[in-house]
């Protein structure tokens, strides 16, 4: 019997879900390393909320094996939930306690105190202890979001799964949310995040894509982005929905998709022949105006993750 890995927080070994005649995932294989904030990027549906209830203990994979900690999820459940902090895509809290009685109660929960463990929480909590009798269904989305956290690490955990914790969140809530992140790193945790937000991805040490349940890529955000094969355009014009129309239906046009307000086109680096011939900003410029398009600019671009998330999901 080999020994576990004591660098490893989290590991998967094939681990599938189904859901009837629906594959929630698709042979899931990865690592987290301790210390690690690691990223699960996708849009919804895409199999992030079922990992992370499969890490979590509340439900079982179908096959494959998965620890956390070295605890086995399915063995080891009971040792699982003693240390590691979840924190639900949905606001799950008491709605009709008051803030303060909901940190008392997961903290009694777990056999420990606010003051006990009051330095782990205490950047995120003293933003929201102004509001501490106040019920927690009364807060907004951002005061919302740092309950949530703060009663999720209140037993101090060693491993805190994050799923989607700042959907619905404002931008600067959103940022504050990631630099509380970046300090519970500093202090040895190991977090699992997932996020439909793309722009997120790069606060993050390394990054799963995944898509209909399966992976795309493993690896650092900027060490993926270096990969894109492509030549990639931002392009615009005076009537926008009829130019992703146009884009897409000529056929030297590879990848095209709509980002805000502008679309994004790619091409290879080396085109071969037979292979989109010769595709240039000057043949682009000449598709969009033969298609009766004004006002065009086009500009070459470096990509960003979404770029990568949708070149590889084509293939």
């Amino acid at each position: 019997m080999n020994k576990p890995n004591k660098d490893i927080a989290i590991h998967c070994d094939s681990v599938s879900k189904n859901y009837k005649k629906v594959e929630a995932l698709k042979n899931i294989c990865f690592d987290v390393k301790r210390g690690e904030i690691f990223g699960l990027i996708g849009p919804d549906g895409a199999g992030k909320t079922t990992l992370f209830r499969i890490l979590t203990t509340l439900i079982l994979p179908d096959r494959g094996m998965a620890s956390v900690d070295s605890f086995d999820v399915v063995k080891d459940y009971k040792e699982i939930r003693k240390c590691v902090g979840y924190m639900p895509g949905r606001f799950s809290l008491y709605q009709d306690l008051t803030v303060e009685e909901n940190l008392n109660f997961f903290a009694t929960v777990f056999g420990t105190t606010v003051v006990e463990n009051y330095e782990l929480i205490k950047d995120i909590y003293q933003q929201i202890e102004p509001f501490k009798t106040r019920r927690a269904g009364k807060l907004s989305g951002g005061m919302k979001q740092k309950l949530a956290l703060s009663c999720a690490l209140i037993h101090k955990p060693s491993v805190l799964f994050l799923d989607e914790p700042t959907t619905g969140v404002d931008p600067v809530s959103r940022k504050e949310f990631w630099g509380m992140l970046q300090k519970l790193k500093t202090k040895g945790i190991t977090i699992l995040v997932s996020t439909p937000y793309m722009d997120e991805a790069v606060l993050c040490d390394r990054i799963a894509l995944i898509q209909n349940g399966q992976f795309l890529k493993i690896d650092t955000p900027k060490s993926i982005v270096t990969q894109y094969q492509n030549k990639l355009w931002a392009v615009e014009s005076d009537k926008m929905h009829k130019l992703l129309i146009d884009l897409r239906g000529n056929e030297m046009t590879r990848n095209c998709f709509a980002f805000g307000d502008k679309i994004h086109i790619s091409s290879p680096l080396n085109p071969t022949k037979g292979d989109l011939k010769t595709f240039d900003k000057n043949k682009i410029e000449e598709i969009i105006l033969n298609n009766g398009h004004k006002n065009v600019i086009i500009s070459e671009i470096e990509p960003s993750i979404e770029d990568c998330f949708m070149q590889l999901s084509q293939k």
